[in-house]
């Protein structure tokens, strides 16, 4: 009997140390909030498709760290204003071993500019008056307009052109020239598969944030990074083999406004909804410090901010004022609607805006939706107030694709239907100047033209946060909150 108890245990040992061993097959499995809506670069916008696309596609620019463009399968020269060629890396190959070519880059930007696409990307790239494989290496674009920042446009992933032109359905069915290639999708996870090390990457979606964290602690996954509260944070930092990361960020939260309701339409009702929120004790108390305020879509220390434009002051006198002259009071108090996401720290935050601006004569009304829904009704723009974060802006091109007149949806993202004649003219100022400082000014006059007529209330800042375990170690986060960090992690670069 005493052999056959001795026996169990060795076999108990074995079977615990093979369970928690770090196994180099298993793949490593990261924790998300959302997985990929479109795997096809030219009509991708939400921010889960955008950062798990960049790993899978490949482009003629990226950005390094300081946000300045930097080659990615091309370097380029510019031969006048108006005219750039582009020199394809002749070793770069799509995931069925074809090379990229120069009519694989022509095609994809052909097919974001052909009106009838309705390509989301097509209002920033409309300086392109015509783009032309030159040889199978080399493309040339003619601008209709001189833009010395043309090559930061130029990020969208390449896609083959033969598929292309069958109308191949890229949404669901990718095929791209990035580090990672797609092995399988569905609703609950996407598995994709480091080209050259041939490792594996589990994003599994997990939408409860405090579901999330628990998965981590018991091990059945490896890593996860941003949806978080601070007291999640503050409870992983406290964890025995787990390491938390922060990283400074860059991605702006803003109150969106439907400029085209008779309520949200009007700029004072706008200005006494900027001044009623106190942001700083918002990021003191609930963000405990992992946020900074925001004035504008970039964080001051990026090249295009200016640094005398002025932080919008908590004044709960001045949100009064404002609402008087639009007509409310005590006795006629102002009603809205304000949508956010499902989130339960989302919806706290909300709650704590609804309070605010409850004390100045404001009652919000919060409704809450799973992530689809909501999303779904910000870009068709059903919606009076609503709350959401740009994710990875680096380029003052964000201003004509969020701002200007032509850029309503689908052809771009002015979601509130922003309509101004001096942004447009500031936004085109900027784009046909080819002296640096002068396009630096324009862009500055924008900048506070914008926090004058606040399309956005500018929240903050969020820091960006990852929590690993394990095989994880080693990852890097960026600030943006993109999964570039990936690309180069010890673990999935290793070949098996």
């Amino acid at each position: 009997m005493e052999r056959i108890i001795n026996k169990l245990l060795y076999l108990l040992i074995i079977l615990s140390i093979f369970s928690c061993s770090d196994q180099t097959g298993d793949p490593l499995r990261f924790g998300v909030t959302g997985l990929t809506q479109n795997f096809d670069p030219r009509f991708a916008t939400d921010a889960a498709s955008e950062r798990t696309n960049h790993l899978l596609h490949c482009s003629l620019v990226r950005f390094d760290q300081q946000r300045k463009p930097t080659p990615g399968i091309a370097r380029w020269e510019q031969l006048t204003p108006t005219s750039y060629l582009f020199h394809i890396d002749s070793n770069v190959t799509f995931w069925n071993g074809d090379a990229v070519t120069a009519a694989d880059v022509v095609a994809t930007y052909a097919s974001i500019l052909d009106e009838k696409n309705a390509s989301p990307h097509r209002s920033t790239l409309s300086l392109i008056e015509s783009v032309t494989a030159l040889d199978q290496q080399t493309v040339e674009f003619i601008l209709n307009r001189s833009d010395a920042l043309f090559p930061s446009y130029l990020v969208i992933g390449i896609l083959p052109a033969h598929l292309i032109d069958s109308q191949h359905p890229f949404h669901s069915q990718p095929v791209g020239c990035g580090n990672f290639s797609l092995v399988e999708s569905d609703q609950s996870r996407t598995i994709i598969e480091q080209r050259y090390s041939s490792r594996e990457l589990e994003l599994i979606r997990v939408q409860d944030p405090s579901t999330r964290v628990l998965k981590l602690l018991k091990g059945e996954i490896d890593m996860l990074q941003g949806d978080l509260s601070p007291q999640l944070v503050d409870h992983l930092a406290k964890q025995d083999g787990i390491e938390v990361i922060r990283e400074k960020g860059s991605n702006f939260t803003y109150l969106g406004f439907n400029l085209q309701d008779p309520l949200t339409g009007e700029l004072n009702i706008r200005r006494a909804i900027a001044h009623a929120i106190d942001r700083n004790a918002i990021i003191k108390y609930i963000f405990r410090q992992r946020a900074r305020p925001a004035n504008g879509l970039f964080p001051s220390e990026h090249w295009i901010t200016d640094a005398s434009l002025p932080q919008i002051n908590y004044s709960p006198e001045t949100a009064r004022k404002f609402l008087r002259q639009a007509g409310y009071d005590n006795d006629k108090r102002l009603a809205l609607t304000y949508k956010t996401s499902s989130d339960p720290f989302r919806i706290r935050v909300a709650t704590i805006i609804q309070q605010q601006l409850s004390e100045v004569g404001i009652d919000l009304t919060i409704k809450s939706y799973d992530w689809g829904t909501f999303y779904g009704d910000i870009k068709a723009g059903n919606f009076q107030l609503y709350s959401l974060t740009w994710v990875g802006l680096k380029t003052p091109d964000s201003y004509r694709y969020l701002f200007h007149s032509g850029s309503l949806p689908p052809t771009g993202a002015n979601r509130g239907r922003f309509q101004s004649a001096e942004a447009n003219r500031l936004i085109e100022a900027a784009e046909n100047e080819m002296e640096a400082s002068l396009r630096l000014q324009s862009y500055h006059q924008l900048q506070h033209h914008l926090l004058e007529q606040l399309p956005y209330v500018p929240l903050w800042y969020e820091d960006q946060v990852a929590a690993v375990r394990g095989k994880a170690s080693g990852y890097q986060v960026a600030g943006d909150g993109n999964y570039d960090g990936l690309e180069t992690h010890p673990w999935l670069i290793q070949a098996k």
